[in-house]
């Protein structure tokens, strides 16, 4: 059996936004998607988004920059896997290329460093070659640029 979505009036989905807000950051379309789950209507989701922004509970500069913070910090993502976690939640080019900047260019190389000595013991390839192709493709998917990663593991002797 389906569960029924929960009905709110504007006042309650304002209420309950604020909450929602208040937790964590989120990016306006989290908090949208959310309040048409919560039952509201398009002018009225609108509304409260705007009430949300005016009441500063909901910032997007400010999302974005903790969505960095963490994405890099915590998860140790390269910044193109980061940029599509942004895209995916409709930030704005610009205050995703802005929050992507706040990223400390020698951290950001010492992050690329650390998640290949990390991973290269690991890998059992014996052919040099093969070897520095299968570090080279879990840095990609960790978000980390190519011409970055050759250039670390060519000034670490790692490739």
């Amino acid at each position: 059996m389906e569960k029924s979505k929960p009905i709110y009036d504007k006042k309650a989905a304002h209420a309950k936004a604020e909450n929602y807000c208040a937790y964590q950051e989120r990016s306006q379309q989290e908090v949208r998607d959310k309040l048409y789950d919560w039952g509201l209507h398009h002018n009225e989701v609108e509304e409260v988004i705007t009430e949300l922004i005016l009441s500063n509970f909901l910032n997007e500069e400010r999302f974005a920059m903790a969505y960095v913070s963490g994405k890099f910090n915590i998860k140790r993502w390269g910044k193109i896997k980061i940029k599509q976690g942004l895209k995916l939640k409709r930030v704005p080019e610009k205050m995703i290329i802005k929050a992507l900047n706040t990223i400390d260019y020698d951290d950001y190389l010492g992050a690329i460093l650390a998640a290949a000595e990390k991973k290269a013991p690991f890998i059992t390839e014996k052919d040099p070659y093969k070897k520095k192709y299968k570090l080279v493709t879990y840095l990609m998917g960790k978000g980390f640029e190519s011409n970055l990663i050759s250039e670390v593991l060519k000034s670490n002797n790692l490739s």
